[in-house]
């Protein structure tokens, strides 16, 4: 027997491989995500942030939905309806059941009104008639609308000037920070204040206020990241290819920044909004008849010994949305860098 012989095998020791079977084996079994499909499986996996975008939707839909469907009418005095307690249809308990506690005993006040059976106010109303679940869905819509708009508005002042500086450099950008520590050095109150003061109150007034030195924060953050994205190799290479600065900056800097733009925007609007709460509680904000938190607030600590309900509403909804939007931030942080989670 001859070398060759020793090592031949016979053909049924071979089994052919379906060509189908074989590219099946060399699929890929986890799909492809592209950058905001994996930001969002990971923001999934965060709870808190989850539960706090289901209740920021809840009640961005109530209160947005309450121009065409509301309970009553948020403006409507009735003096014959003054400081009713809250009434919920089919619950006995005291205190949600139109009655109230007057000396030792306890009163149906709907009664002594004489409300309408089929009338029902759910939280009560308040010093002048008005139903406060009425006021509170008019407020809260009113707050979120200030907070997004001059939310937005920072965002839009602060990306073109942070990246304008950042892409410049030189003596350009150096320019422009110094005029950017001088407006931080103003108090942001005071600005506001002022701001107020010399113009009329109103929903345009304090947007306008809150923007005046709101956008430095997004335009030195912006700033920073443009520094550090432009020394990448992209960029670098889309300069030397002749590019001009305003299409390097939409179409290379910009998508590479978006994420921390985007979490920057959304930590700001719950500070607008707590501001927007502050200047209305201070009289310096909306006026009457339109709603806010801060005027809620405001009319409602003045009898918070007698009817703490009026106070306790507006300021447990303003919690609940600061509280969701700072959670849903920072998931939301988490989720487009995972490595600031450390």
């Amino acid at each position: 027997m001859t070398h060759a012989d020793r090592h031949h095998l016979p053909e049924d020791s071979f089994e052919r491989i379906d060509v189908s079977q074989s590219s099946e084996r060399e699929k890929i079994a986890a799909p492809s995500l592209n950058f905001l499909q994996d930001s969002w499986r990971r923001l999934r996996k965060n709870k808190g942030a989850v539960v706090s975008l289901a209740v920021l939707s809840v009640i961005a839909v109530l209160a947005f939905g309450s121009i065409w469907l509301t309970p009553h009418d948020p403006t409507k005095q009735n003096i014959s309806y003054v400081n009713l307690p809250p009434k919920i249809p089919g619950v006995s308990i005291n205190g949600f059941n139109g009655t109230a506690k007057v000396g030792q005993q306890v009163v149906d006040k709907y009664a002594q009104a004489k409300v309408p059976a089929d009338v029902h106010f759910f939280l009560g109303t308040d010093g002048l008639g008005r139903d406060v679940l009425s006021r509170l869905l008019m407020g809260t819509r009113s707050s979120l609308i200030i907070a997004f708009a001059a939310a937005l508005l920072d965002v839009t002042i602060g990306l073109v000037y942070g990246l304008f500086s950042g892409l410049k450099g030189g003596r350009t950008d150096n320019i422009m920070q110094r005029i950017l520590e001088v407006l931080s050095g103003v108090p942001n109150l005071v600005v506001m204040i002022l701001f107020l003061t010399i113009f009329k109150p109103g929903m345009k007034t304090i947007i306008l206020a809150m923007i005046v030195t709101g956008w430095i924060t997004m335009a030195r953050v912006v700033r920073a990241q443009t520094l550090k994205v432009k020394d990448q190799e992209f960029v670098l290479a889309a300069m030397t290819l002749g590019a001009p600065q305003w299409q390097i900056a939409v179409k290379h800097v910009l998508p590479n920044i978006s994420s921390v733009v985007i979490v920057q925007m959304m930590f700001s609007i719950p500070s607008a909004i707590f501001f927007e709460a502050f200047l209305s509680f201070i009289g310096l904000g909306l006026t009457p008849p339109v709603s806010s938190l801060g005027i809620m607030l405001s009319e409602g600590y003045k009898t918070f010994r007698f009817l703490p309900h009026l106070m306790w509403v507006p300021a447990v909804t303003l919690s609940a949305v600061m509280i969701c939007f700072n959670l849903l931030a920072d998931g939301m942080r988490d989720a487009f860098d995972p490595k600031m989670k450390d």
